[in-house]
């Protein structure tokens, strides 16, 4: 920030952008898909973007040329670049003007930031030699694990960010996965989850990772106590077993319950953690340290992309203003994010958090309400098999429904088969394909039921084959599309407030429940109200 800059003078009201308004206007009359003039060949090599190994392809979005300058404008007039810069140089980012909040920096690209050209400011420097610090260390802990060729199996304990962006990139590389590891994953605080996978494994071979930011999520607590209880009934010493990655000084940052810590930093979000120690003590378990190196790589390339001004190759900021012109302008509810490929199973899950909890906001830096829709419903399934579940409504339904599809040229397996005079992975891009252009360009019918109206936008992001490296840019590619959104919208997406009221809550009702083990008379319940819902079970 230099001297003559405050935070008020950085931020600025959505509604009142010159671009906004004129955008408004070019929205009364967008582009007409279903016109077969629209969708030509021209249309599908031009409208293209490219980087870090994904192309983008926008042709069956309701957009043309006007539009698109237009919403390059808008990311102008919203320094949305300049603040992708303050943002990764370490400024503070994540604030509400005059109100309590996390008021600090949003660093987690700092967790991959040592690749080629160091940062020079100071404060993404420190914080990236705290990183790689961390990564020594975790050479030097899985090297160690390797050599005693004790532990085969892990177990990771975590909820949300620490389960959800770390699951499904651990499921997108399994295929490269040795015969020989095995890892289970407990989230939930039901019980079920946890005596399931309990079951299913030799405890002597099992580490147990819990990965708790404040080392005191309540879930996670719960379900490391849990665990730790069926060593002891083993008789076998859960501290030999347990390790850790929470933020210094925590709860969970203790020797004596776990044998080894990894370091994550208040500047690192939950949902933005996967590529921290969060995701890497997991993926370096199974994968190897060099796979992690490689994930961190291609996020990294990502990170620098995003800092680029030609929407050519910004995916990140393209992603982004499409997103907002469906969302504001043309009013689509909804974002459908769907891979075209198994090895992405879970990406969607990971998706709708770094989404819904980043730009779920109805206010903005200000602390005024916005007058206008910020983040949309984000959720999806993998296809084809997506076609036979929801793509009826989004074909359709009354609601139009944006797209996100996530392609690929090759699968993670060489093995496919010739049949019908076509490969697997051709019959899959096909289908791919034609959902693209068949949403976009409808189909009349004099019968109403087999008309499609067409004009349901899509765009693709299309890559060579799953590898950590391409897994690595594309969590990139979601964490600074939506931190784009966020700062041309001027909303903090880097709290979740919502999370915490909800925790609040249950704390007070089990507080109830403690008084009732406690053998307390009912009369002193402190939360009455959750005592009558209690008083159901």
């Amino acid at each position: 920030m230099n001297s003559t800059e405050t935070k008020e003078t950085r931020l600025h009201n959505f509604l009142d952008l010159n671009a906004t308004k004129r955008l408004k206007e070019l929205a009364e009359n967008p582009v007409d898909l279903t016109l077969p003039e629209t969708i030509t060949q021209e249309r599908i090599q031009s409208y293209v973007s490219e980087a870090c190994g994904y192309k983008f392809l926008y042709a069956t979005e309701r957009i043309d040329s006007l539009t698109l300058d237009t919403l390059r404008d808008l990311a102008s007039e919203s320094k949305a670049i300049e603040k992708m810069h303050q943002q990764q140089s370490g400024e503070v980012v994540s604030y509400i003007i005059g109100h309590e909040c996390d008021n600090r920096a949003v660093l987690h690209t700092a967790n991959r930031d040592f690749f080629g050209n160091p940062r020079t400011e100071a404060t993404a420097q420190e914080a990236a030699k705290l990183s790689k610090n961390e990564i020594e260390k975790l050479k030097r802990f899985i090297e160690s694990i390797e050599k005693s060729e004790q532990f085969t199996t892990m177990i990771v304990i975590g909820i949300g960010g620490s389960n959800l962006g770390p699951q499904a990139h651990y499921l997108a590389l399994e295929k490269n996965k040795p015969k020989t590891k095995h890892v289970f994953f407990v989230d939930n605080v039901d019980p079920d989850t946890a005596c399931k996978v309990v079951a299913e494994v030799d405890l002597k071979k099992t580490l147990v990772l819990s990965i708790s930011k404040s080392g005191t999520t309540l879930e996670t607590v719960s379900n490391d106590n849990f665990i730790r209880q069926q060593y002891i009934s083993a008789g076998l010493q859960p501290r030999d077993h347990f390790i850790s990655v929470t933020t210094p000084g925590t709860p969970m940052d203790d020797s004596h319950l776990y044998f080894e810590t990894f370091y994550i930093w208040d500047w690192v979000g939950g949902r933005f953690s996967t590529s921290s120690m969060g995701g890497g003590v997991l993926l370096s378990f199974a994968y190897g340290v060099d796979a992690y190196m490689e994930f961190l790589r291609g996020a990294n390339a990502m990170d620098k992309v995003a800092l680029e001004n030609d929407l050519s190759t910004n995916l990140p900021l393209l992603g982004a203003l499409i997103g907002i012109w469906n969302r504001n302008f043309l009013n689509y509810p909804a974002l459908a994010v769907i891979p075209y490929s198994d090895a992405l199973k879970r990406y969607a899950a990971h998706i709708q958090q770094v989404d819904m909890e980043s730009n779920g906001k109805c206010i903005d830096r200000f602390g005024k309400s916005v007058h206008f829709e910020t983040g949309p419903m984000v959720w999806g399934e993998p296809g084809t098999s997506a076609q036979h579940s929801f793509y009826q409504l989004i074909h359709q339904g009354t609601n139009h429904i944006a797209l996100e599809i996530i392609g690929l040229k090759e699968g993670q397996y060489s093995q496919d088969i010739l049949w019908d005079h076509t490969y697997g992975q051709e019959k899959l891009n096909a289908f791919m394909f034609a959902q693209m252009l068949s949403l976009a360009q409808g189909q009349k019918s004099d019968n109403p039921n087999k008309l499609f109206p067409g004009n349901r936008p899509s765009h693709l992001l299309l890559t060579e084959k799953v590898t950590p490296f391409s897994l690595g840019a594309l969590l990139a590619y979601y964490e600074h599309k939506i931190a784009f959104q966020g700062y041309i919208w001027n909303i903090n997406s880097f709290d979740q407030e919502g999370v915490q009221l909800g925790k609040d809550v249950a704390n007070k009702i089990l507080q109830n429940v403690k008084n009732i083990h406690s053998g307390f008379d009912c009369n002193t319940q402190l939360f009455p109200l959750g005592d009558a819902f209690w008083k159901h079970l």
